[in-house]
């Protein structure tokens, strides 16, 4: 059967229009981001003079040099992507691992635990209960704060279930009349089935601890353990100074040193993306939820 495309003078005008908005949105989405990494190789200078622009009329690398030399710096770049890569796997694991046994209609009290997690859903405790939980375990001022309270995502936990449910029955029970445990069964056949939807939730729980800035903000009372965002926020508050000790040094760019981080900051997600985009839309689609 042909689709006969719509030719006529309306859809014309309609596909103009289409693409006039979505190039306008876009302009304004990329826009900023190019002001932001032209700012971080301008002089102070120019960024004070100029209020906009998109090719700073000399490149300087000072602004970069600065921050990789300063010890602050680099000591929350590597704390973020330490503890973004721990937290992620952390995430990952314990919510497929709880999803599996979920997605098994068999399991005894599985209605009540996918009822509690529902619930969770629509009502949450909020700030000063999920703090005086975290104070009580003992886990103020450290990474672990920032890692184990937001372990398992429901809204992910039921997407990853669903898609458990999906997967062939006939290869699970295969691998059972051979021999193989329920454990083995997950790590053997269920888990290199779910590549896709493994580096779904693997992105979106990574970008979710990168950019986390309230839970650094709540429970790391020591600046040494600072994580990147909140650095960044000191930075670009109007102590920024302040911040990293820039008192004491001969030259501390301020304004290109807020468009640095900030490039900094983002850089790393847009890096690993494209070579996640390939399972992404598959990852999203095929864990539809059902029940």
């Amino acid at each position: 059967m042909s689709i006969k495309h719509n030719n006529t003078l309306g859809s014309r005008i309609f596909d103009a229009a289409n693409v006039i908005l979505l190039g306008a949105l876009a302009l304004i989405t990329v826009l900023p981001l190019f002001y932001v990494l032209a700012g971080s190789f301008a002089t102070e200078g120019e960024i004070s003079a100029r209020p906009f622009f998109l090719w700073p009329e000399k490149f300087v690398t000072s602004t970069y040099e600065y921050i990789f030399a300063n010890d602050t710096m680099l000591r929350a770049l590597i704390t973020t992507i330490i503890v973004t890569a721990v937290g992620t796997v952390v995430q990952v694991m314990l919510t497929f691992t709880m999803a599996y046994p979920l997605a098994k209609r068999y399991m005894p009290g599985r209605a009540l635990v996918l009822n509690m997690v529902i619930f969770t859903l629509v009502f949450g405790g909020g700030i000063v209960p999920t703090y005086l939980v975290v104070r009580d375990l003992g886990l103020l001022n450290s990474y672990w704060a920032l890692i184990l309270p937001l372990a398992i995502n429901p809204f992910y936990l039921i997407i990853v279930k669903s898609f458990f449910q999906e997967l062939p029955q006939a290869l699970e029970e295969a691998a059972r009349i051979d021999g193989c445990s329920e454990i083995g069964v997950f790590f053997k056949i269920v888990l290199p089935l779910s590549k896709p939807i493994i580096a779904t939730f693997s992105l979106f729980y990574a970008v979710g601890i990168w950019n986390d800035y309230m839970s650094p903000l709540l429970y790391i009372n020591d600046n040494q353990k600072w994580t990147l965002q909140v650095l960044v926020r000191q930075l670009t508050s109007p102590d920024a100074a302040n911040a990293i000790g820039a008192l004491e040094s001969a030259f501390f760019p301020v304004e290109g040193l807020k468009f640095a981080v900030v490039v900094i900051a983002t850089l790393p997600i847009l890096f690993f993306y494209p070579f996640l985009q390939k399972h992404f839309a598959k990852g999203v689609l095929i864990g539809g939820v059902k029940e």
